[in-house]
C-alpha cells in the first residue's frame, strides 16, 4: 500500500485533531480512520510515538484518566498549528486524494479476489463434472446432462461462495463494532486478541479439514 502521509503530515494532523477536543490514543486512531472513510486505520504503532515526540517538544499534554491516558493540545501546539496553517490545508487535500488512491486499491484487491475465487469454483466445478468414462452410444445422451450437472455445480459453488462472504462480513462487522465498543469503555482485557487469533486459527483449521475431505 502507498504511504498515506508525506513526511511530517501526520504530526501536523495529530495537533489538528486534538484542536478539536483532547482525546486518548484509540479515539485518534479512530477518528483517522473515520476521516478515510475505514480505507486506512492506523497501528498504535505509528501513532503513540508520534504522540511521544509531541509531548517532549511541549506540543501535547498526556492525563492518565482511569485506564486511558488522554491527550491535549497546548498552546504551543495550537501556535504551531496557526502558524503552519496554510500546510494543514495541503494536508486536507492530500488526505482526499489518499482516499480516493486506497478506495481504488481495495476495489482492485477485491476484483483480483472475486476474479481468483471464480476461476477456482470454476475448476472446482469442472472437476465435479467429470464423471467415469460412457460408451460412445452413450455420449450423445448424456452430455446434456453432463452440461446440467456442471451447470448445477458451478450455481451452488458460487451461491456458496456468497452466502460464505456475508457470513464473514457480518461477523467482522460484529466483532469491530464490539472491539470498539469495549476499547471505547476501556475495558478490553489484554488477553482478548490472542484468544480470537487462536480461535480464528482453530475454525480456518476445522474448515480446511472439511474442505479436504471432498
Amino acid at each position: 500500500m502507498s504511504p498515506v502521509f508525506a513526511h511530517g503530515s501526520l504530526r501536523l494532523y495529530l495537533l489538528s485533531l486534538l484542536a478539536e477536543s483532547p482525546k486518548h490514543g484509540y479515539e485518534l486512531i479512530q477518528a483517522l480512520s473515520d476521516r478515510f472513510g475505514g480505507t486506512y486505520s492506523p497501528s498504535a504503532g505509528t501513532i503513540y510515538p508520534r504522540l511521544a515526540k509531541l509531548e517532549e517538544e511541549g506540543l501535547v499534554t498526556k492525563a492518565v484518566d482511569g485506564r486511558k491516558t488522554v491527550y491535549a493540545i497546548t498552546d504551543a501546539g495550537r501556535a504551531e498549528l496557526a502558524e503552519r496553517e496554510h500546510e494543514l490545508d495541503a494536508i486536507e487535500d492530500e488526505v482526499t486524494d489518499s482516499v480516493r488512491r486506497l478506495a481504488d486499491e481495495v476495489r482492485a484487491g477485491v476484483n483480483d479476489a472475486m476474479r481468483s475465487l471464480r476461476a477456482d469454483l470454476a475448476s472446482a466445478a469442472r472437476e465435479a463434472s467429470r464423471g467415469p468414462r460412457v460408451d460412445v452410444r452413450d455420449i450423445r445422451d448424456g452430455a446434456r446432462d453432463a452440461r446440467d450437472a456442471g451447470r448445477d455445480a458451478r450455481q451452488a459453488a458460487n451461491a456458496a461462495a456468497r452466502e460464505a462472504e456475508a457470513v464473514l462480513n457480518d461477523f467482522r462487522q460484529q466483532l469491530r463494532t464490539d472491539f470498539r465498543s469495549q476499547a471505547a469503555r476501556g475495558v478490553l482485557p489484554d488477553g482478548v486478541v490472542p484468544q480470537l487469533k487462536s480461535e480464528l486459527a482453530r475454525v480456518r483449521a476445522s474448515v480446511l479439514e472439511a474442505f479436504s475431505r471432498r
